[in-house]
């Protein structure tokens, strides 16, 4: 009788053993995954040199307002991208572990949606032959400890890590007084310290400096404030370029070269350029300046741009006599 029941008690303990394994995932190797991880979650788990699958896509960008930091960029699903103060223009220098935590965007499949200007978006090669998302030439990353659309949990980690404004820069950080953009299409241009592009208008008069934007064009065009000479150093430009003077209604308006700068109300968040080649009259204002001959040499980016090429972004601009007089 002992015997018997001796048989039953380990003939019991091994089903529940085969029960508990069968549980527990074995022969689970199978078995395929409802839906594939996001490079986000992927890289929580993943090794140090996980990174997101090469077929993986961002989607439509777009721009979600954080209540401290602003316009920050997202992916179509509302993670939030960031950018590295340890990378050089078109160059990551985030790999192996850093890439497992900050999982590079990839660039396959994806577009600029609303607010942001589609010529900033490229690519670059990385080590392992996949292409990284780039926004005027800053590589772009997720965070893996974000788990939902809109956390931002990687603004300035360790000091070097921040979401990413609409035009590259640093979203929540104070921008210089006189900063540069550098655009595929148009080079590096002048931007204001709120990231607005800097323009110049053909129909005005260089040295001595006055202004054809009357009242009208007022109504589009904002006159650019005074520039220090150590603000002009900082963004790379001669201390000679500037010159400013006094325009007809007393305020005080900074000259590039002798050419009076402005910003487009039609541009309506960093990185856009839609004041460009407006008319054929309004161009950006280059930040190569090295002629200082008072306005001979005129320091106009020359592109393609015109409000129509620029979609419903330019359409929300003042009406005016088709922004250019």
């Amino acid at each position: 009788m002992t015997k018997r029941i001796r048989t039953v008690l380990l003939f019991g303990a091994a089903a529940t053993a085969l029960a508990t394994v069968s549980a527990c995932g074995a022969g689970s190797g199978d078995a395929k995954p409802s839906a594939p991880a996001s490079p986000a979650a992927s890289a929580t788990a993943g090794s140090a040199s996980a990174e997101p699958a090469p077929s993986a896509t961002a989607g439509t960008l777009a721009l979600h307002d954080d209540p401290k930091l602003k316009s920050v960029v997202t992916d179509a699903r509302g993670m939030s991208l960031y950018v590295f103060d340890k990378d050089t223009p078109n160059t990551s220098n985030c790999a192996g572990d850093c890439a497992a935590l900050w999982p590079p965007v990839p660039a396959a499949g994806t577009s600029a949606g609303q607010g942001l200007n589609p010529d900033l978006l490229g690519s670059l090669t990385r080590a392992d032959g996949s292409k990284q998302l780039t926004l005027a030439g800053k590589p772009l990353y997720y965070y893996a400890k974000d788990t939902r659309p809109g956390d931002v949990r990687g603004q300035g980690v360790g000091g070097v890590w921040y979401a990413s404004a609409p035009d590259g820069w640093k979203a929540g950080v104070t921008r210089p007084a006189l900063g540069v953009l550098d655009d595929p299409k148009l080079g590096k241009v002048l931007q204001d310290k709120d990231g607005r592009t800097l323009y110049l208008f053909t129909k005005d008069q260089p040295w001595p400096m006055k202004t054809a934007c009357g009242s009208d064009c007022l109504a589009t065009w904002t006159p650019t404030g005074v520039v220090t000479n150590a603000e002009a150093k900082a963004a790379g430009l001669p201390e000679k370029a500037l010159f400013t003077f006094t325009t007809p209604g007393g305020t005080r308006q900074e000259s590039f070269n002798c050419w009076p700068g402005y910003t487009f109300k039609g541009d309506t968040a960093p990185g856009q350029t839609n004041g460009q080649n407006v008319k054929g009259v309004w161009f950006a204002i280059k930040q190569h300046i090295t002629a200082i001959d008072r306005g001979r040499t005129v320091p106009a980016a020359k592109g393609p741009k015109t409000p129509a090429a620029q979609g419903s972004t330019a359409a929300s601009a003042p009406a005016g006599s088709g922004y250019g007089y």
